[in-house]
Formats: structure tokens, C-alpha cells, sequence
């Protein structure tokens, strides 16, 4: 296929460096809470800029390129591969909704690593439902004040500038929500907790406050009231391919190390490998592999030349982050015991699978989605006709 030749050739240009500058990391990014370094070397890449145009001092490679790039760091350090991804859902705010001086200010130094993105969406009491966030926008003259608390913010402590949705307004309709430019040293915003979570160790998800933070009203992102469709598209563009590829990176590391270990392990006076009942657990891991890697690749594809790809990014989404958790699985099964030892890293991959389900949309809501379009009831209401990604 077309679109494989392309990956494969995309592949070899982020593999080298993976392998020499994150692999030796992986257990340290591992031990930690959140891995500083990891997060400057893959800022100093310039990877987060391959879906940024050249005229903003980006690479404009596109999103096969990004989500390769993501998949690769992934197979070496699933956490390294969440930093990565994360960092690209605000930099997809500004590069499909932002203002010509929001882009000129912000996307240079996001494109050269010089600065950091999030996107801050998520609430304690609201989660998936956007309309029912408490994070309050308030116009006062030629500023907005914000009040209230975003979690599950990935790079809540290492960025530099928040992409933030809040309520501008009660009537709870879809017109309710803005989107906005923080910095993140703008007085009245702080870091919160930092989650510990079971998985994606060293990657930083945690929480921003903000408490009377004023913002210019030139910090509006994509016009008054539009929050969800700025909201819905960079989670739904950004989020839910980068999360498949972290999803891909993973069971592509899964793979790996069941091969070599029924290579290596003898039983009966052959290697594991030889057994009909790994060899068919491998098998599976195997094929579940290449068919997520094929939606995703398409979906991206799609997406390059400009076309609507929501049922591919639903696919993609549902296939790669459900069959991670299950090709884990079955190298627990494979490795039995050695299984539960962190130095066979299965317990790491089953770990970091997991924690790719639920961001972008979980797997009922992508299913529920992919209903709607085989019954020919799908339809994402605040896009345009020629970009209308499904909503998360």
C-alpha cells in the first residue's frame, strides 16, 4: 500500500533517534513523576512542529508524519510518546483557529521547542460532557476573567501557554463556550496537584487553576461562542490520532518483547515459540497490530489531502487503543509469571495501554459514534461541511 511505503520511509527518520536518546531513558522516565528532560529533548526536536506550516517556522510534514513520530517514541517510552502527543492538541488550536498575531506570537517558538502547549477541556464533576464545565470566562471592558479548574491536563506543569475552554456565557446551549490563549504565568494561573497515575510514568498530567486570571479579550481563540467546535476539532485532529499512535507504539513494543522471549525461553527442550498456543497468541498480536496501523494510517492520509476522515478516526481510535490492552494481555499470558516482573516490562505495557482508552473519547463513545455512521445517523452539527471531524 501507498500509504505504508510513506510510513516506512517516515518511520527511519525518527526511529535513530528514539532508540539512541530515549531508549537509555525509559526506566529512569519511568521512576520519575515528571521527567523534565525527556519533555526539553523531544520540545528541542522540533517534533512538535511537523504538523505546523513552514511560514510559521514549523516542518508542514503533515499528520502521517506526526503520528509516526509519536508511534515511535512510544515504542521505546509510552510516557515519552504521551508528552509528545499531548503537546500537539494546543498547538492544533492555533494552527486551525488562531488569529494571524496569535499564530505569528505563538507558533514559532511551539514549532522550535522554545515553548510548550496544553489544552485544558477536562473538569472534576463535567469530564466528557463539555457543556457542563464550571470554568467560568467573565468579560469585564477589554478583558476576561477566568475562575475554575481543569485536571487530567497533560503538561499541566511544563507548559507555557494554555489552551483553555470556559463558559462565556449560562444558556447551555452550544454557543456557550469560548476558547482562549493563557500563559501560563499569567497572574491568577497556577499549577495544581500533579496525578499520580498507574501508568505513562514520568509523563506530567495534573491540574491549572485559575483564580481571577484577567486574560485581553485578544486571547480569544476561534471568535466568541465557538468553543466547542475549537475544542471538538483539536481533540478530535490532534487527540484522537495521537492517542492511537501511542496506543500502536505500545503494541508494537508488546510484539517485540513476546517474540524475543519465546525465541529465547525453552520449554520441553525447544523454544516457547514452538508451542502451537504462542505461536497462535502471537499471531493475534500480530494481526491486531497491522489492522489499527492501517486505520490509522488512513485515517491520517485523509486528513493530509484534506478530506473528511471522522469514521477512520473513530476506527483507528476504538481498534489501536482496545487491542494494546489486549495484545498486553497476551504477552502476560505468554510470559506467565516473568509477566509480573518489571524487568520483562509487559506489566509497564498493560499499564500504559489502559491509559490510552479513556482520553479523545472512551471506547463506548467511540463505538456509539461508529453506530451512527453504519445506521447513516452520524452527523457533527458545529463544522463545516469540509472539515467536520466527530466530536470526542
Amino acid at each position: 500500500m501507498q500509504i505504508l511505503d510513506r510510513a516506512t520511509e517516515l518511520r527511519t527518520n525518527f526511529r535513530d533517534f528514539c532508540e539512541n536518546k530515549i531508549r537509555p531513558l525509559a526506566e529512569e522516565i519511568e521512576g520519575s513523576q515528571i521527567h523534565h528532560g525527556v519533555v526539553e529533548m523531544l520540545a528541542a526536536t522540533g517534533w512538535h512542529g511537523l504538523a505546523i506550516p513552514r511560514e510559521h517556522g514549523g516542518m508542514d510534514l503533515g499528520h502521517l508524519a506526526r503520528l509516526i513520530s509519536i508511534e515511535e517514541v512510544s515504542r521505546v517510552s509510552a510516557a515519552a510518546g504521551a508528552a509528545l502527543q499531548s503537546a500537539q492538541l494546543g498547538v492544533a488550536m492555533i494552527v486551525n483557529y488562531g488569529s494571524p498575531e496569535q499564530k505569528e506570537r505563538y507558533l514559532p517558538d511551539l514549532a522550535e521547542g522554545r515553548r510548550i502547549a496544553s489544552i485544558c477541556i477536562t473538569e472534576p464533576e463535567s469530564g466528557s460532557h463539555v457543556l457542563g464545565m464550571g470554568t467560568t470566562a467573565r468579560r469585564e471592558g477589554d478583558e476576561y476573567v477566568l475562575n475554575g479548574r481543569k485536571w487530567f491536563i497533560a503538561n499541566s506543569h511544563v507548559a507555557h501557554v494554555h489552551g483553555v475552554v470556559a463558559k462565556t456565557s449560562d444558556s447551555g446551549r452550544r454557543d456557550s463556550l469560548t476558547a482562549f490563549l493563557v500563559d501560563a504565568d499569567t497572574p491568577g494561573c497556577r499549577a495544581g496537584v500533579t496525578h499520580d497515575i498507574t501508568g505513562l510514568k514520568g509523563f506530567n498530567l495534573g491540574e491549572v487553576v485559575f483564580e481571577d486570571c484577567r486574560i485581553p479579550a485578544s486571547a480569544v481563540v476561534g471568535g466568541q461562542g465557538n468553543g466547542l467546535e475549537v475544542g471538538h476539532r483539536s481533540i478530535t485532529e490532534a487527540g484522537k490520532p495521537n492517542l492511537t499512535a501511542v496506543a500502536l507504539g505500545i503494541h508494537q513494543a508488546v510484539l517485540e518483547d513476546v517474540t524475543a522471549y519465546a525465541d529465547q525461553r525453552q520449554m520441553y527442550g525447544k523454544p516457547l515459540a514452538a508451542l502451537d498456543s504462542v505461536r497462535a497468541r502471537i499471531a493475534d498480536i500480530y494481526t491486531d497490530l497491522q489492522l489499527s496501523r492501517i486505520s490509522a494510517y488512513q485515517a491520517a492520509d485523509l486528513l493530509d489531502h484534506g478530506q473528511a476522515a471522522d469514521e477512520w478516526l473513530l476506527i483507528a481510535k476504538l481498534t489501536a487503543t482496545e487491542n494494546a490492552v489486549t495484545a498486553a494481555r497476551h504477552g502476560n499470558a505468554v510470559l506467565g509469571a516473568r509477566g509480573g516482573l518489571s524487568s520483562f516490562h509487559m506489566d509497564r505495557h498493560l499499564r500504559d495501554a489502559l491509559l490510552t482508552l479513556a482520553p479523545a473519547g472512551t471506547s463506548d463513545v467511540q463505538r456509539k459514534r461508529i453506530a451512527d455512521v453504519a445506521l447513516g445517523r452520524y452527523n457533527a452539527p458545529w463544522y463545516p461541511s469540509d472539515a467536520a471531524p466527530a466530536p470526542c
